[in-house]
């Protein structure tokens, strides 16, 4: 079993974790393990080393490594099986909305399938949102709503980060009027998700006076309690947000 000293060794690699006890070894060494199959070190596919080799590589107890395991094929990262080893599988399996891997994605990851399957399903959900939130939506709800859409006035083009919360806020204040828990738990798990691609939109955002206008559609439609107008706001105004994620993913590969 690895000594105090080998699991320091760990933890002094992950700027930010803390170095006390048994529970910051293991989420510093889950966090190492899926930094390296996020950003391509560990290839999918691939075949891990063996215990032995992985508890001296990371200078781990084979507990700490185990539960690590455990939990990432819980992840649906690694597959282990007897005289196979533990494989590294595809991204299709990965859970992308627990938060370490969501987080991991976010600052590691370059797959544009990524910020391309959350516009489509935003395309999916908040077009239905926005119509049950006209059917739906009580005074504080559309206070929020409204809320958010004047500091997305107020910042406009002159602060990107300030546009991007606000224009975050007012899309979760519709979800939270919708009144449907699975599209809040939903949007709730992603939101560090949101923002970036938020982000990336609003910086490749051609105009934010037609974006304002389109977000004030979609506020007057849930306003006026018009659920078909809404939804038809939100199809159009997420339908320029994919054309934006992709000019901008275009932008960056170039």
């Amino acid at each position: 079993m690895a000594s105090g000293k080998t699991g320091d060794k760990l933890t002094k690699a992950m700027p930010g974790l803390t170095e006390s006890g048994k529970r910051s070894v293991r989420e510093a060494l889950l966090q190492r393990f899926i930094d390296k199959i996020i950003s391509g070190e560990m290839v999918e596919g691939s075949t891990l080393p063996n215990e032995a080799e992985l508890t001296e590589q990371f200078g781990v107890s084979r507990t700490s490594l185990r539960e690590a395991m455990q939990y990432l094929a819980a992840l649906g990262m690694i597959r282990s099986r007897t005289r196979a080893g533990t494989t590294v599988l595809p991204r299709e399996n990965w859970n992308y909305l627990d938060p370490l891997v969501l987080d991991a994605t976010l600052r590691l990851g370059n797959d544009d399938r990524f910020h391309v399957s959350l516009i489509e399903a935003r395309q999916l959900l908040e077009p239905a949102a926005a119509a049950q939130a006209a059917a739906n939506a009580n005074a504080h709800h559309l206070f929020r709503i409204s809320k958010a859409f004047e500091e997305m006035v107020e910042a406009n083009a002159r602060d990107n980060e300030a546009w991007s919360r606000a224009d975050l806020e007012f899309h979760t204040a519709i979800i939270r009027a919708s009144g449907n828990w699975v599209y809040l738990q939903f949007a709730t798990a992603i939101r560090a998700a949101l923002l970036a691609s938020f982000r990336l939109t609003n910086r490749a955002s051609q105009s934010h006076e037609q974006a304002i206008a389109m977000h004030q559609d979609v506020l007057e439609a849930i306003r006026m309690r018009r659920p078909d107008e809404a939804r038809s706001a939100m199809e159009r105004l997420i339908g320029v947000a994919r054309d934006e994620i992709s000019d901008a993913l275009r932008k960056a590969r170039t």
